[in-house]
């Protein structure tokens, strides 16, 4: 893959300069006159989104980007777990509304530093922006993290579980394996070579994802009304909501939980705003909009599920809520018809996840941080993070191939998680740290500190929920319930022993220091990278 040195661009560590190479952000977003005050990473705005595909992606495709990652296949399964855990139908909504009040939150933090910092790479921005010093090790912990954990795994296997269910077929292990193999390449080609195709295909899953759950609230609309025989009485589990609730503190830790990770997602317009046009216009509208859609949504399915099912039905109805609604309400063959919609669903999921994820492996690439920089940086050869993609697939290929299903495969997924509740935590503080740092920064848009502290205490439920001891002490599989997010912590620490390695301890033994340069590769993209220099 090729490249050429284009020009040296030496970054001052001086506060003034390195404000003066910020500037220029009103030249990308007509609406917003925004100085960036503050350096984040090792290139300036102007350097970060050289290249690529340029700002594609307008409001809607924003807005379908944040929809289409989080509903995946959450709502059409999470409901039951949750009614079982605690009970009764008003503590389960009152679960809803208040993962629904988190995830708002979140999202007005993340809009506070997307606003300041309108370029992709999400969280790893934030984290350079704030915590500075030591040099890089922000940087290289994200880095590990999302790249040994960034894969879309899950997301493939559910679309194999569910097409295999719609063709009423038996088929062997391998075989749903090789479905899911066949889900991740399909979404990487096409991401690669026909990105705009990619963007489409997003838009078109994301509104057959909306037009499901609204027919999913109308039908439950015309349920409350009396309008299906098979359901004498629809408004029996709205009579005491609250008698049968659950009074432990760790099952209404465990739903609150399963909950919070249905509305994930709401950050995602965050990774890709090298791409978006009016990038600070565009986010502060996409964001809310495609999280209050999803919200809403969310809450009246859950109506239409209680209308049509009282909760010791929902709670026993197994993984997939929805397809006993389907049942119940038109029939027997409406579920295999459900599980079709069910494995589209998954698909831009995977999709959505795979166009963001790709966009963070470039943005840690064109920082230098990791091994082989300019290759994974590459956007050969129409634009896109191609290389960003294959650094996405090989993961996902190898816990597709690799991890046994069952238990094993469900400690990975719940591995996968833990890591990121952490850095939503460091981002969080960052954001009253900052804000402490650089009072008259420019912001284009300030979260009330409230919400932010809200959001703080949900992000510290997360850190702690996976500790509380379970009923019976077993966790969602076999092995010990505290483990997933010892390894999660484990990974983030091999983030820090990787920074002290190569940054500290190599040049140390190799007697060299590193000279920073920054290459033009063919495609435009600029990639920061570093020479080793022997010490005199």
């Amino acid at each position: 893959m090729a490249w050429k040195e284009k020009s040296l661009f030496w970054r001052s560590e001086s506060p003034t300069a390195a404000s003066d190479t910020q500037e220029g952000v009103s030249a990308v977003d007509n609406d917003a006159t925004v100085k960036q005050d503050i350096q984040t990473g090792e290139l300036t705005l102007e350097e970060a989104v050289h290249g690529g595909l340029g700002r594609h992606l307008g409001l809607v495709s924003t807005t379908f980007l944040i929809i289409g990652r989080i509903i995946g296949t959450g709502i059409f399964s999470t409901p039951s777990s949750i009614t079982s855990s605690v009970g009764s139908v008003g503590a389960s909504m009152f679960l809803w509304l208040l993962g629904l009040v988190l995830a708002f939150c979140g999202q007005m933090v993340w809009l506070e530093f997307g606003c300041m910092f309108p370029r992709s790479g999400g969280e790893k921005v934030y984290l350079e922006a704030v915590y500075r010093r030591p040099k890089f090790l922000a940087t290289i912990v994200f880095a590990v993290q999302a790249i040994l954990l960034g894969f879309t795994a899950s997301g493939c296997i559910v679309f194999a579980s569910n097409i295999i269910v719609a063709a009423n077929s038996q088929p062997t292990e391998w075989q749903e394996r090789g479905i899911a193999i066949a889900v991740i390449v399909f979404v990487t080609l096409i991401h690669t070579f026909i990105p705009k195709v990619g963007v489409h295909l997003m838009n078109a899953l994301g509104w057959i994802k909306v037009i499901i759950l609204a027919f999913i609230v109308v039908t439950g609309w015309v349920v409350l009304g009396g309008g299906i025989k098979s359901i004498p009485d629809p408004h029996e589990s709205f009579r005491n909501s609250f008698a049968g609730s659950s009074h432990s503190g760790n099952q209404y830790a465990t739903a609150l939980f399963k909950v919070l990770n249905s509305y994930a997602g709401w950050s995602n317009a965050a990774y890709v705003l090298n791409e978006v046009k009016r990038p600070v216009h565009t986010l502060k509208i996409a964001g809310p909009l495609g999280l209050g859609i999803c919200g809403v949504l969310y809450i009246l399915a859950n109506i239409s599920y209680f209308a049509a099912a009282t909760p010791a039905e929902i709670a026993s109805s197994g993984t997939t809520v929805a397809s006993y609604f389907f049942g119940k309400v038109f029939g027997v063959t409406a579920r295999r018809v459900l599980s079709v919609f069910v494995a589209l669903s998954a698909l831009g999921n995977v999709l959505t996840i795979t166009f963001a994820q790709s966009r963070v492996n470039q943005e840690l690439a064109k920082e230098g941080v990791i091994p082989f920089p300019r290759f994974w940086a590459s956007g050969w050869p129409v634009g896109s993070p191609s290389a960003g993609l294959l650094l996405h697939f090989i993961p996902s290929f190898i816990v597709i191939v690799a991890i046994p299903f069952g238990d094993a495969f469900n400690f990975i997924v719940d591995v996968e998680g833990y890591p990121s509740s952490v850095i939503s935590m460091f981002v969080v503080v960052g954001l009253f740290i900052l804000r402490l740092e650089a009072p008259n920064a420019t912001r284009p848009f300030k979260v009330w500190w409230p919400i932010a502290a809200v959001f703080a205490a949900g992000q510290a439920f997360l850190l702690v929920a996976p500790f509380l001891y379970p009923p019976g002490g077993k966790g969602d599989t076999s092995l010990p319930y505290w483990l997933y997010p010892i390894v999660g912590i484990a990974v983030l620490i091999a983030g820090v022993v990787y920074w002290a390695v190569w940054w500290k301890l190599l040049p140390k033994i190799g007697r060299y220091s590193f000279h920073e340069r920054k290459v033009e590769l063919k495609d435009g993209t600029i990639v920061t990278t570093f020479d080793r220099v022997k010490n005199q």
